[in-house]
């Protein structure tokens, strides 16, 4: 009888809160510009990262405005979306919000970026992504051609969650920022300090009344701007590879479960001795090896 009472207090409890935390969301300009139903951005991973984004900087002092899925025209007559842009008295802050978890690895150069989950037993599952600092390149440069005011300050940052650790992200400038969440307003108060006022209050106004109509697509042009992703991913990784080509430099091979580098080793003892195989530099701390392949 108790345990049942239990129960029955318990879901409540569970009611209460998210009745609670629902009307609180609603009373946030992420839903008023979004219209996105509390339930779907808790089940969301793309939308949650968004929000949490948002509410990470709501400590935020001085005049701001944000707009949220901005979907800006490209010349080809496609667009490109904007996860967050934040419409601040020092600038305008393009942010690509990455809602992932494990490790990251990353050059500024590189095409694709790696996410290393652990799967049990040692083992790790590697998955590839687009590199996020071309995406807001991207981003900014039709943002950019969009607004068509050489004046503004524009600033890029790439938000990680804070499940992730950013393990060996390598930056050739100081145009672009990657973080996890827990430091973005750290660093962007930074940027503040650093830069002043730049943009003034009817300023902000202004940009955010051109760009607001952006954030409101239907969504014949949200499918096709879903669609045209989802067909460059797939020729990206279905493309055949030349029989014949100049290869890159390789980059310097890291280890996925502790980010040292991984050195050449060479088998002592048993019946692979005299082979080849790639170790972890870390070792004894960490005992990851990698057979050699014939690409490698």
């Amino acid at each position: 009888m108790w345990l049942y009472l239990y129960a029955i207090l318990f879901i409540i409890a569970i009611f209460a809160i998210y009745a609670l935390q629902n009307r609180q969301y609603k009373k946030t300009e992420y839903y008023e510009q979004t219209k996105n139903p509390y339930m779907s951005v808790l089940f969301d991973k793309g939308r949650l990262g968004e929000f949490y984004t948002y509410k990470y900087l709501k400590p935020l002092d001085g005049y701001r405005r944000y707009l949220f899925n901005l979907y800006i025209p490209k010349e080809n007559g496609e667009t490109t979306e904007l996860d967050v842009v934040l419409l601040h008295e020092s600038g305008i802050y393009v942010l690509e919000s990455k809602n992932y978890s494990g490790w990251i690895f990353g050059t500024e150069s590189q095409k694709y970026w790696t996410q290393t989950l652990p799967v049990g037993r040692g083992r790790s599952q590697k998955n590839k992504f687009f590199n996020p600092v071309l995406q807001n390149k991207g981003h900014l440069k039709w943002l950019k051609t969009f607004l068509a005011d050489q004046t503004l300050p524009f600033y890029s940052y790439i938000v990680f969650s804070d499940r992730c650790t950013l393990k060996n992200i390598r930056l050739n400038s100081e145009e672009h920022h990657v973080v996890n969440r827990y430091n973005l307003l750290s660093v962007i108060r930074q940027n503040i300090a650093k830069t002043g006022s730049q943009l003034s209050v009817e300023k902000i106004d202004r940009l955010f009344e051109i760009l607001y109509p952006l954030t409101q697509m239907d969504e014949a042009v949200k499918m096709a701007h879903i669609k045209n992703i989802q067909q460059k991913t797939q020729d990206n990784f279905s493309k055949p590879v030349p029989a014949v080509m100049v290869m890159p430099k390789a980059e310097e091979p890291i280890c996925p479960r502790c980010g040292e580098k991984l050195v050449m080793r060479t088998v002592r003892k048993g019946e692979r001795q005299g082979k080849q195989f790639r170790g972890c530099s870390g070792f004894p701390k960490c005992r990851y090896t990698e057979e050699l392949t014939a690409e490698s």
